[in-house]
């Protein structure tokens, strides 16, 4: 049976997840290199999914107190990487790296 992981636990996981696509995405300056990059397009794109599972399983109680964050859109990305993959605009993707996923680190990592 597995163990059932608490807020905190999927806080760290969601950090973890947002390392990795920086790590993934040190020297990408540009989208066209992102895109062009089919290997760095799926492991990001797995990282962000994980962010996703993280927010789809994080408990009602810490949604309605941590209202700093737009828990429904990320959950939301969840569902269209997983069930409907094959129309993932990485234009999208990319925006998502550049503009909410430094928000939503900095938002974290001051929990």
């Amino acid at each position: 049976m597995r163990s059932r992981i608490n807020d905190e636990a999927r806080i760290s996981l969601m950090l973890e997840s947002i390392s990795n696509i920086d790590t993934f995405m040190e020297g990408v300056e540009a989208y066209e290199a992102f895109e062009g990059n089919k290997i760095l397009c799926h492991a990001v794109a797995y990282n962000l999914q994980c962010i996703g599972e993280s927010v789809y399983k994080l408990s009602n109680d810490f949604l309605e107190t941590h209202k700093g964050i737009d828990w429904a859109a990320i959950e939301g990305l969840r569902h269209v990487l997983v069930h409907d993959y094959y129309s993932v605009n990485m234009r999208t993707i990319w925006g998502i790296i550049q503009k909410d996923l430094p928000d939503l680190k900095l938002y974290l990592n001051s929990l």
